[in-house]
């Protein structure tokens, strides 16, 4: 266990150059007296480790310095045979690049690790690609990811609802991909900002730099942002009565957070259930009631109700000709 953790400590200095004791024992998960430790150790079997106490302090390795990848355990290897290109770097692309750096990484381990990879391979694949999802094309993606690399400001057009286009100057801080959509990051009039690449119509890098605060952490951003948005999306609820041979698919149909409201419901005497369902629109909860047929009542409210009724009826009017 500590031989890894020498080895994960060896290779984030080796990447990220002087480290504070406590950054270091925050991600490996020990204590500060533990780090120091270590690197008396690294020290010991000849790796050129220094540490300077106090403010601007830390721990680091000699520039010159390098290790190979020799050391990685079998679990290491397996998950490294296990990667592919996604599409979204793909999209960015960088597939190339991708694969290059993973066959400069497979060379470099001992033959008998390298020949567990077509066995990993074929036991193991990532499909990055979503299930019938519409392709949002991000055209100006490469200029985009150009600005985001070279910290420079960057002119976009972008698209609202209502045909309404909009030009910025915008600080692009970085790009996420979301499943197979990416999403730019962007400051702007002091406040961070998420518009979908997709929306973006036109795109240039402008001469003018920009500086990103130290304290800005893209993980934490996006992971508070997708809580945000996630909150304030417009929810829609509706009093649904099921019949008793479609109760086992709702949860499939209509999500998985109803399945503890269908552990406790109570049956009428013909076995149907009544569950409230939240949707997100009036529209979206129309066409999957519609899809069930006589296998769901829409009770509240009478709106839906009388919508799902005139749909219906259009659909028995167009067939009965």
């Amino acid at each position: 266990m500590r031989a890894d953790r020498l080895l994960a400590l060896l290779m984030i200095l080796q990447t990220r150059g002087r480290v504070t004791a406590q950054v270091l024992a925050d991600e490996l998960e020990v204590s500060e007296r533990t780090i120091y430790r270590d690197m008396v150790a690294l020290s010991t079997a000849g790796v050129p480790t220094y540490t300077e106490r106090g403010p601007g302090g830390g721990c680091s390795l000699l520039d010159s310095y390098r290790t190979t990848l020799t050391g990685l355990n079998e679990d290491e290897v397996q998950a490294l045979f296990t990667l592919s290109v996604p599409s979204p770097l793909a999209e960015l692309g960088l597939s190339q690049e991708l694969k290059a750096a993973l066959l400069k990484l497979s060379a470099s381990l001992p033959s008998a690790r390298r020949r567990d990879e077509e066995r990993v391979r074929q036991r193991v694949h990532l499909d990055w690609e979503g299930w019938f999802q519409q392709d949002e094309p991000a055209p100006h993606l490469q200029t985009i990811q150009r600005a985001v690399w070279q910290d420079r400001r960057l002119w976009i057009v972008y698209d609202l609802p209502f045909d309404t286009r909009v030009e910025r100057v915008v600080e692009p801080y970085a790009l996420v991909a979301k499943a197979s959509t990416w999403y730019l990051v962007y400051h702007r009039d002091g406040h961070l900002r998420v518009l979908r690449a997709s929306q973006i119509l036109e795109a240039s890098i402008l001469k003018e730099g920009f500086s990103r605060p130290d304290e800005f952490n893209l993980v934490e951003f996006w992971n508070r942002w997708c809580e945000e948005y996630e909150g304030n999306r417009p929810t829609f609820f509706a009093n649904l009565r099921f019949a008793p041979d479609i109760v086992q698919y709702v949860p499939r149909i209509f999500g998985n957070n109803l399945r503890e409201e269908i552990d406790t419901a109570v049956s009428g005497e013909d076995g149907w259930i009544t569950l409230t369902v939240q949707f997100e629109t009036f529209e979206s909860a129309r066409g999957p009631i519609l899809g069930l047929g006589s296998a769901v009542e829409v009770l509240e409210p009478l709106a839906l109700r009388y919508s799902v009724l005139d749909h219906a009826q259009q659909v028995v009017d167009m067939y009965s000709k």
